[in-house]
């Protein structure tokens, strides 16, 4: 497929066109689909185990509001992280593979990747090297994800395509063919820390690669926008973008992510 970016403005607004109103329900749902996330370098042991209780704290079987899906933190605070979680069903996410940029020597990813792992790590964000990507260098990402993969062991994969830096729509398509083809769980936009961070456009292009790469495999492999999502209303239109596009059977938190930190409020506040 050749991608314009007048045909994927267009799909998206006649997708969204069709959008339901959002109401609290939808938020409930949002809800069970958040990886909570803090990425700063002022991380610490007490952040982390506040974060953990905001994850558990906000579920209330009362008024129909889950748990977060996962938390997301860096590889030095996964142990607090699980510690804090203990054996409740929130996943332990992360970032891991020289987060966020990929520039450095791939056997340290992988040992970042094998140390997260062994702290307790249920899912690896690995980010690609898109410097590599960008100069032809497909070969490389195919390793990279393959052996990413396989240091995860039985821990889930996420690949961050940093899809602002990608910027063309026919670069993201072939990434997220390459990853998915090469062992990715997920397929992932952004870091987070380079603008622009998740768009709607690069989701489309994102879900029609998951879409094509399930009618000719039969596997389903899941989505997750990342970076500025704040807004109920934003998040909702990835979640109709999920249902229009791959369909209604990625709308489960085994293959629908929205990586957030600010988020959750929100949605909790929208409930009311």
């Amino acid at each position: 497929m050749n991608f314009t970016n007048e045909f994927v403005e267009q799909q998206i607004a006649e997708i969204l066109a069709q959008m339901p109103e959002i109401n609290s329900e939808t938020c409930k749902q949002l809800i069970g689909f958040i990886d909570l996330t803090t990425l700063e370098g002022s991380d610490n042991v007490a952040k982390v185990q506040l974060l953990c209780k905001t994850a558990y704290g906000v579920e209330n079987t009362v008024k129909g509001i889950p748990s977060v899906a996962a938390v997301c933190v860096y590889p030095v605070l996964v142990k607090t992280a699980c510690d804090e979680l203990g054996d409740r069903p929130i996943s332990v996410a992360a970032v891991a593979g020289a987060f966020p940029s990929g520039q450095s020597p791939l056997e340290l990813r992988l040992a970042e990747v094998r140390y997260a792992v062994e702290q307790g790590a249920d899912e690896i964000d690995m980010v690609i090297s898109r410097g590599r990507f960008l100069a032809g260098e497909r070969d490389f990402l195919k390793e990279e994800v393959k052996r990413h993969k396989e240091a995860c062991g039985k821990a889930h994969l996420k690949v961050i395509l940093e899809t602002g830096e990608l910027k063309d729509p026919n670069f993201i398509y072939e990434a997220s063919m390459i990853a998915m083809e090469e062992g990715a769980d997920f397929i992932k936009t952004s870091t987070g820390k380079i603008q622009p961070a998740a768009t709607l456009e690069a989701a489309f292009v994102m879900l029609t690669a998951i879409s094509d790469f399930y009618k000719k495999t039969g596997k389903k492999i899941g989505f997750k926008p990342a970076g500025g999502i704040s807004e109920p209303a934003d998040a909702a239109k990835y979640l109709h973008l999920v249902q229009s596009i791959a369909g209604n059977e990625w709308v489960n938190n085994h293959l629908f992510r929205i990586g957030a930190s600010r988020l959750l409020n929100n949605l909790v506040e929208s409930i009311g």
